[in-house]
């Protein structure tokens, strides 16, 4: 995870050829500092500038030197620029973030009286295409940057003006399919941005050998695995990539990430109203995850205009937690945020809409 050296001579080398600063570590910063030909301390000082002041270029950072700022105006930071921005009713913010590359990727910041949390994407674009998913629907373009990452966070921390205290990678993309950045932001935002490892939240659909090798890294943080279904037939209806990897390999691999990390395994769940929420469906999805340290969040469908899927009524939701809770299985309900502004789960697009700028 080093950052690639770069040159004292800026002008001779092309913009787009300069790495970002953004997600390099302390020690990574100080070495590159002393590339330039600067003191260590400055390491800690572009640290501080980045992480906690939020620079976003280097002729900003009034400690540094005069000359030594004016050459470097060209070194990116990594920041993006906030492209639309909408709000929801229930304060839940989406924004359209636009890319070095005028590529355009979502984040949603999602405040509460304690907290705030940002949904992160980790690829432009989704090729899982899940049947229920609007980021599917429009295609996959490439995976984002370790810097791209973690600048979704402090932008958000930004226009709140508030800490933020939690990160949930569940925006665009599939986070195992680009687990290479995905650690490296995730490091970045636990030892740079400092929050803690517990209160970041990694969700994947499953991709095959991927989570037992993100158990590897023996994280502390929270895995969560999309499932959606509680049998092979309809899992492969609604995911694709199920019919290569079926739902029992998948539970398999989630087993051995326990025993590995210690770590339980939160299984995401939308309900489909008459698809997946039946009590038939809820007795086999107990039946996969008996025995199984884990918990299950179920969440109520969220529309998109391109299918006809529909959200269960409030007793049909129940009737499913009561059949869960009588099979000893740990769940929860969670209602999405950020529905008017197709900010919610399954919503993210990258389509202005309605957006406000």
């Amino acid at each position: 995870m080093s950052v690639t050296p770069l040159v004292s001579q800026v002008d001779s080398v092309k913009l787009h050829e300069i790495p970002p600063l953004l997600g390099a570590s302390l020690a990574e910063l100080t070495a590159w500092v002393q590339q330039q030909g600067q003191p260590a301390y400055r390491g800690k000082q572009l640290h501080e500038w980045i992480y906690q002041k939020q620079v976003r270029s280097l002729a900003d950072i009034s400690v540094f030197p005069k000359q030594w700022r004016a050459e470097a105006t060209e070194i990116p930071i990594g920041r993006s620029t906030i492209h639309h921005r909408a709000v929801a009713a229930d304060a839940t913010v989406k924004y359209l973030l636009k890319l070095a590359d005028n590529q355009i990727i979502e984040t949603v910041g999602i405040p509460t009286d304690k907290r705030l949390t940002v949904c992160v994407s980790t690829q432009v674009g989704c090729p899982m295409a899940c049947d229920f998913c609007a980021t599917g629907k429009g295609g996959y373009k490439r995976n984002l940057k370790r810097y791209e990452i973690v600048d979704q966070v402090l932008t958000v921390q930004e226009d709140f003006q508030q800490r933020v205290s939690n990160v949930v990678f569940m925006g665009m993309g599939e986070p195992l399919l680009n687990t290479e950045n995905v650690l490296a932001a995730l490091k970045s935002l636990n030892q740079d941005v400092g929050i803690g490892a517990r209160s970041l939240t990694v969700s994947t659909v499953g991709i095959r050998d991927r989570i037992r090798e993100f158990a590897q890294h023996n994280l502390q943080i929270t895995l969560a695995v999309s499932l959606h279904a509680p049998n092979q037939a309809l899992r492969k209806q609604l995911i694709p990539s199920a019919r290569s990897y079926p739902l029992e390999d998948l539970l398999a691999e989630c087993r051995e990430y326990v025993e590995i990390t210690g770590r339980r395994v939160t299984f995401e769940y939308i309900l489909l109203a008459g698809v997946n929420d039946l009590p038939e469906h809820a007795l086999q999805l107990a039946k996969c995850l008996r025995g199984f340290q884990s918990h299950v969040n179920l969440i109520p469908y969220n529309p998109i205009a391109e299918v006809d899927y529909k959200r269960p009524n409030r007793d049909r939701i129940q009737a499913f937690v009561q059949v869960l809770k009588q099979q000893q299985i740990a769940v929860s309900v969670r209602y999405s945020r950020g529905l008017e502004a197709d900010a919610a789960c399954g919503q993210l697009r990258t389509s202005k809409g309605n957006h406000n700028s």
